[in-house]
């Protein structure tokens, strides 16, 4: 692929940042999405000094449709080339507490950044995108629930999300768009949106951030596609 720029949101740390490390020392220019100019800053240094061909940041604040509007719009001036969106970025919810014990307002929020950001987000930059006959790739959880890990919040917004690339993968075919979506599942991976767990089955960021970069350049076409990295595993 000639055209190799990659839009990666939440790439400031964690699996994003993985990511995008990753990405990069295959061959793609990288552009950072994210909230903080200091964290964006620093997390593009440690590319850099790892061997990565930055190309800048974009501040995207998820909760915030006038600022998706304007990052999007920057994203379409200042890198006409973006053939590839990979949306990271989300927030977790409450994870401490059962469905009964959810508040209104936590569903709201988590819903509100994962679901309907990513989508607004992944809606303004879809004409660029099938220009440079791109893709979406959705880092997610699946829709089905685990008996092991169900916080509500969390689970019900990626399930939106799911369903969002579903959708999107059917129409974009229906209309003969030379563009494709799909969603990975990168399975149990140690990060600060669990508090840094680390348990039996879990993976760390380069683990899962290498393996996502080969999967996104292993030539296949993929569209509509729920691919699981590694499992959910069973508690013993």
């Amino acid at each position: 692929m000639e055209n190799r720029t990659v839009l990666v949101t939440g790439a400031n740390k964690g699996i994003g940042f993985g990511i995008a490390k990753h990405l990069g020392l295959s061959g793609w220019k990288v552009i950072i999405g994210a909230r903080h100019k200091q964290r964006a800053t620093e997390a593009i240094h440690k590319l850099e000094a790892a061997g990565v061909d930055v190309l800048g940041w974009v501040n995207i604040e998820l909760s915030d449709l006038a600022n998706i509007d304007q990052a999007a719009n920057e994203v379409n001036l200042r890198f006409p080339n973006l053939s590839l969106l990979i949306n990271n970025a989300g927030i977790s919810g409450d994870m401490s507490v059962d469905s009964t014990h959810t508040e209104i307002s936590d569903i709201k929020e988590t819903l509100n950044v994962n679901f309907i950001g990513t989508f607004e987000l992944t809606k303004k930059l879809i004409p660029l995108l099938a220009k440079n006959k791109g893709r979406i790739v959705n880092i997610t959880v699946p829709s089905e629930i685990s008996p092991y890990w169900h916080p509500l919040a969390y689970v019900a917004s990626k399930a939106a999300q799911n369903a969002m690339m579903g959708v999107m993968a059917i129409e974009f075919q229906q209309n003969n768009l030379s563009l494709e979506i799909f969603s990975i599942h990168p399975g149990p991976t140690t990060t600060d949106l669990n508090g840094n767990m680390s348990l039996p089955g879990f993976h760390d960021i380069e683990t899962v951030g290498q393996k996502t970069a080969e999967l996104i350049n292993d030539g296949k076409s993929h569209q509509g596609e729920f691919i699981e990295l590694y499992p959910i595993v069973e508690e013993k």
